[in-house]
């Protein structure tokens, strides 16, 4: 497949980010600092991030970079997008709940994903045509697919807060959808949707991301045989917030999430 290179090249930045993490992780020594928009950053996060863009620099020179710590470097239609730390806050509080997302966005599509979460012993990816899958490694996987849950009576939702929710001001649509689901549960950031992608949950859905947060969540999801949108319904990360589902759902939930639920 054209992007089996790298993927095994994004593997081996996720072995490389986790050896900087897990050290760093419940670290009594953790320097943690409060960025302009008020979220968390800590050493371990700048640490992974500059390792990372120094080994694309090294093997991708061609490809840009853009990471949720520092300014995007270089053009081109192949982007690399980091989040070096996906669940910052969690880091920090030695909840083991967070991941390295690592994905490359050819001419503006989502073409690979990597989730790395070491601290839970998971691992998840997909590239274009190549479906979705989780192990350990690449040659220690095993194929996932998302749920066939048709009725939202049987359906189960993952979330990340209400108080984001609340500030978009849909807070009610979000608790009439809740109201109408089996199952409700904040596993919150990447893993709602690597849940979706595994068909453990058949939704997953926030109000305010950025693109580093959803770039390599996308092909997991898409190639698992799930749809990831904005809430408007506009395919791929673009649209600064996020529905997946199933695939079988997702009309339904944008019909209570989406600008049709704002007429």
């Amino acid at each position: 497949m054209p992007y089996d290179d790298d993927l095994r090249l994004a593997h081996v930045l996720a072995d490389a980010v986790e050896r900087i993490t897990m050290a760093r992780f419940r670290a009594h020594d953790l320097v943690v600092e409060s960025k302009p928009d008020l979220t968390l950053v800590s050493d371990a996060d700048k640490a992974a991030e500059e390792m990372v863009r120094f080994q694309l620099k090294r093997t991708r020179p061609r490809d840009a970079v853009e990471g949720e710590e520092f300014e995007t470097t270089g053009h081109g239609p192949r982007r690399w997008v980091i989040d070096p730390i996906d669940g910052t806050h969690n880091f920090v509080r030695g909840v083991p709940a967070w991941a390295t997302l690592i994905s490359l966005v050819d001419n503006d599509m989502p073409v690979l994903g990597l989730v790395a979460a070491p601290a839970l012993g998971r691992r998840w990816w997909a590239a274009n045509g190549s479906g979705a899958w989780s192990g350990r490694s690449l040659a220690a996987a095993k194929r996932i697919h998302v749920s066939a849950v048709s009725n939202l009576a049987d359906a189960s939702l993952s979330y990340s807060s209400l108080k984001g929710w609340r500030q978009v001001d849909r807070h009610a649509e979000f608790l009439e959808l809740t109201d109408a689901c089996w199952r409700t549960r904040a596993f919150g950031d990447f893993w709602s949707y690597m849940l979706v992608a595994e068909g453990a949950v058949d939704i997953a859905a926030e109000p305010e991301l950025a693109v580093h947060d959803m770039a390599a969540l996308v092909p997991i999801v898409t190639e698992a045989g799930g749809r990831f949108t904005s809430l408007a319904g506009k395919d791929g990360p673009w649209g600064g917030n996020a529905v997946a589902t199933n695939g079988v759902l997702h009309d339904e939930v944008l019909s209570r999430l989406g600008t049709e639920a704002r007429a």
